[in-house]
């Protein structure tokens, strides 16, 4: 039979050790977002330099802003430049990639905290099992050697 020595405290360390961890790559990929945000921002447009000083706020793309669910412009109408829209692109290539990343991180801690606390739960099965067992054959014993059953 297999044998396994879980120390419950332990993992519970680790676990801890790696929430902290998954926490920093969170942060990382936030910053990473927020840089890519005000990189896009500051490329600037394929507007020739004459045509850009006649603009007071930068090119203008025709049609009117994109709008967010519950009615705000989500993006004004200044266009947006090759690097920019090349940075957007590759920000939403990542997306998916990114999530995963977040997502086993989370089903790894979860699933290491629950197949522990199973196994704490299968030792406490175990242990009273082997209490009533013992109960019940002390029991016996009194009873062939006359003594009184509780």
């Amino acid at each position: 039979m297999a044998s396994w020595d879980i120390q419950p405290q332990g993992v519970q360390g680790q676990l801890k050790i790696v929430g902290t961890r998954a926490e920093d790559l969170g942060d990382a990929l936030s910053t990473l977002l927020a840089d890519l945000r005000e990189a896009a921002g500051a490329a600037g447009t394929a507007v020739p330099g004459s045509q850009a000083a006649a603009l007071p706020h930068g090119p203008v793309m025709p049609g009117p802003a994109l709008k967010g669910p519950t009615g705000a412009a989500v993006l004004s109408q200044t266009s947006t430049g090759p690097v920019g829209a090349a940075l957007a692109e590759y920000a939403a290539a990542r997306k998916s990639d990114l999530k995963a990343m977040a997502d086993r991180c989370q089903a790894a801690v979860l699933g290491a905290a629950k197949a522990t606390n199973e196994y704490v739960q299968g030792d406490l099965e175990a242990a009273q099992n082997a209490q009533r067992a013992a109960r019940a054959v002390r029991l016996d014993a009194f009873k062939d050697f006359g003594g009184k059953q509780r």
